[in-house]
């Protein structure tokens, strides 16, 4: 767990039945709730009114949401269900016996839609035993917090070239996402060279494949 000030702790237990029962979702997903999941507790609330950090213009408060696993992993789903569900910014502790991970979802205001949000990519960090993960609440206000604690569970991923902290976090997120979609095309094609038979159709995707690599280099 985070070393966070005792005035943040909630501990309040929410039902699994609350993120699924009278809400649209697939039996899959409802499977998934009920196989994968043993518990989900609001563990810590981080806010002006319980930590001396600064109310932020994007973020008001950000929700620690432990979820404790009945296997070693959780399909994402899940995740974005909970956030769908809940009005806050929110940092996702899934615990399996002895060991902890830690997710969050880039999420903003949608201002289409007063009172709701938009959902962005996914970062997580390793398993780790638990106590050591290595997070902090790093920022003098609710945005700062939310976006360094972004920072460091996605790591490199938003920072390929080491520069941490010059790009502004959304901006980052969107050449992350652009580099993702580059690394899948790539692993497409690599597949089809490996199992092209014809040399002639072969050299045409593995011009390909060099196109790609190119622009993806580009966006480093």
């Amino acid at each position: 767990m985070m070393d966070l000030p005792s005035s943040t702790f909630f501990g309040r237990k929410i039902q699994k039945k609350k993120f699924y029962d009278n809400i649209s979702i697939t039996p899959q997903l409802k499977r998934v709730f009920v196989e994968q999941i043993n518990q989900i507790v609001w563990q810590n609330k981080i806010a002006p009114s319980t930590t001396n950090i600064a109310a932020g213009e994007r973020v008001e408060e950000l929700e620690i949401i432990v979820i404790k696993l009945n296997q070693r992993n959780l399909n994402p789903k899940v995740l974005s269900q909970i956030d769908r569900a809940l009005p806050y910014h929110i940092l996702f502790l899934l615990e399996y016996q002895d060991e902890t991970q830690a997710w969050i979802g880039y999420k903003e205001a949608n201002k289409a839609k007063p009172g709701t949000f938009k959902l962005g990519t996914y970062y997580h960090t390793d398993w780790v035993p638990n106590g050591n993960l290595p997070l902090k609440l790093n920022g003098l206000n609710m945005d700062a917090v939310y976006e360094s604690l972004i920072r460091q569970i996605a790591g490199d991923r938003l920072a390929p070239d080491g520069t941490l902290y010059t790009t502004d976090i959304k901006e980052a997120i969107a050449h992350d996402e652009q580099r993702q979609k580059f690394h899948k095309k790539i692993a497409v094609l690599e597949k089809k060279v490996q199992s092209e038979k014809q040399f002639n159709r072969q050299m045409g995707l593995n011009s390909e494949l060099k196109q790609l690599r190119i622009e993806l280099e580009s966006l480093i």
